[in-house]
């Protein structure tokens, strides 16, 4: 079952680094194994860039091995100067215990929590065992096992010594690495898996173990690669930001637009690395890429998998939903609230708060380039209000137009909707 779980990840190209990799495949062969992922609390939610260690280790799980999830209250507190150019600025207390509130619930989405499974997923808080250690027993117990021209030679550090790094940010790797060794003898983890950022820290932690067990201490790392997009630019942006696994910074509608607009070069390896379908629905889907990309099987499969892992069937249902009303203009079957999420990102204009008529309102709001343009557009046919389609030039845009007493939602042509707002 290993064999097959690591060339799973080899095939979904998920496997960067290991250490010691036929002894890995062996402790994995002949134990359940813990494996660890650590998440710093820098938000109170993560964005899809996060994720890629986690589904990892959510296969492991599925294979039967435990996964451990580490929050880091502690090392929250410090700031990872891994894949940064200058440091990072400190978070109170409180705000890490709201992040910290907001990362569990969704590793609680993301993993099998179920006490009575023999592979339950466990939840531990770093601030529990470093928030009690005194800057003697950081430096006698710990900094005394790490060399500094050790420490000098990892990447995240040595690319950060002209720039300048705090002894706060440089000391975070010996954090880290306590973090493994406090896992390795409370939770009996041997792997930690990170991100290909992670590499020096992982390392550290086997440096530490190393350093406090005997000969028969083992334990092993593994790195996944950084995702890219086939054009180069970074994953995981979109002209709003960052997309968030938190539904209040990234709607469900937003989170599944994402990914239904990926990119033909790209679409096949994101299957790979972020869904749980199998080799041959992958493959079948690929061959539909190449042989009938206009149907986009793909991106749908893609974006319907996601969604309903990251916001469950409801979210799922509800910017299919979104999506088909966007498509087809009629906007009847949504909310207000659906409504308000649809057209979060179109051109709005602000209005006066009065009754008025289709002609002037179309003018007004910039929708039509003058009253001769907007007559025409009625006439014709071409403007929606709300998905009703209006061809009367007598129509008047009043109190039954606007939604929450808001705004109004107008459509000209098939695809060009505006929001208008009512002050």
């Amino acid at each position: 079952m290993t064999n097959e779980l690591l060339q799973d990840l080899q095939w979904r190209g998920l496997l960067y680094q290991q250490t010691d990799a036929e002894g890995m495949e062996k402790l994995l062969n002949e134990e359940k194994v813990s494996l660890y992922v650590g998440v710093d609390p820098t938000a109170d939610s993560m964005h899809i860039g996060h994720i890629v260690p986690l589904l990892t280790l959510r296969r492991f799980q599925q294979a039967g091995h435990k996964p451990v999830l580490l929050v880091g209250g502690a090392t929250g507190m410090v700031g990872d100067p891994s894949g940064r150019s200058e440091e990072r600025q400190l978070q109170t207390i409180e705000q890490i215990d709201k992040n910290v509130q907001g990362l569990k619930k969704q590793f609680e989405r993301l993993f099998d929590f179920n006490a009575a499974t023999d592979n339950a997923a466990k939840l531990v808080n770093n601030y529990d065992w470093i928030g009690k250690m005194s800057v003697i027993e950081f430096l006698r117990d710990y900094g005394k096992l790490v060399n500094v021209n050790y420490m000098l030679a990892k990447d995240t550090i040595a690319s950060r010594l002209d720039s300048g790094i705090s002894f706060t940010e440089f000391a975070y790797t010996i954090i880290q690495g306590i973090d493994f060794n406090y896992l390795y003898d409370n939770h009996q983890v041997r792997i930690q898996v990170g991100g290909s950022d992670q590499w020096g820290n992982i390392t550290t932690g086997l440096e530490v173990i190393r350093k406090t067990h005997d000969e028969s201490a083992k334990a092993f790392g593994i790195t996944i690669p950084l995702v890219t997009k086939a054009d180069g630019t970074k994953f995981g942006k979109t002209a709003g930001g960052a997309v968030w696994l938190d539904a209040e910074k990234t709607s469900p509608y937003e989170f599944y637009q994402f990914w239904i607009n990926a990119a033909d070069a790209d679409v096949v390896k994101y299957l790979k690395i972020f869904t749980f379908l199998t080799r041959e629905e992958i493959e079948a889907l690929e061959v539909s890429v190449q042989e009938e990309p206009h149907l986009r099987k793909a991106q749908k499969a893609l974006a319907e998998e996601m969604t309903k892992l990251i916001h469950g069937e409801e979210g799922l249902a509800a910017a299919e939903r979104i999506t088909a009303a966007l498509f087809s203009g009629d906007l009847k079957a949504l909310s207000v609230e659906e409504m308000k999420v649809a057209f979060s990102g179109v051109p709005s204009v602000e209005v006066a708060k009065e009754d008025k008529n289709i002609v002037d309102l179309l003018v007004e709001a910039s929708i039509s380039s003058s009253k001769r343009q907007a007559r025409e557009d009625v006439t014709n046919g071409a403007i929606s209000v709300n998905g009703e389609k209006v061809q009367d030039l007598e129509y008047v845009v009043d109190t039954k137009d606007r939604l929450e007493d808001a705004f109004t939602i107008i459509r000209r042509g098939k695809k060009k909707y505006h929001m208008v707002k009512f002050n």
